[in-house]
């Protein structure tokens, strides 16, 4: 049976393309979503993709990912730095989660350096662009036993 990977990404990655490309790359969202699909299939991976400006519907998908996904993917853009609401939803459903950034938060503005959502995730994968999604769905793939 296969295993069902949620892909999220928070506010502004809806922007991707148009925004900072120097920061962010010229790939667009739907180029991220699909690569994530494609890549997810080859891993035995059932991919799902989403994004939202609202914490509040963040924190609902997790939510509503408890017992019907295995894996998350979050990208929690801006709110890594503010958000104990998604950390928590995180952790309240206690599904392996793996955090992304496209940029390297550590290389950046010193409020980026810490992300409340690390703390409750399996791991952290930033600065490498879109190939941080890439990486994070093998690493679930892996945990798993996809």
């Amino acid at each position: 049976m296969p295993k069902h990977v949620l892909v999220l990404n928070g506010p502004n990655l809806n922007m991707l393309g148009i925004r900072e490309p120097k920061t962010y790359g010229t790939q667009t969202l739907a180029d991220i979503e699909a690569m994530c699909k494609a890549e997810g299939k080859k891993l035995g991976l059932v991919v799902e993709c989403r994004q939202t400006n609202r914490e509040g519907e963040l924190c609902e998908w997790i939510q509503e990912a408890y017992g019907k996904q295995d894996g998350i993917v979050i990208n929690p853009g801006g709110y890594s730095h503010t958000s104990v609401a998604i950390r928590d939803a995180i952790s309240a459903v206690a599904i392996p989660t793996v955090e992304v950034h496209l940029s390297n938060i550590h290389a950046r503005e010193e409020f980026r350096h810490h992300s409340y959502v690390s703390a409750v995730a399996v791991g952290v994968i930033c600065g490498l662009g879109a190939a941080g999604y890439k990486f994070a769905l093998t690493a679930l793939a892996e945990r798993l036993g996809a």
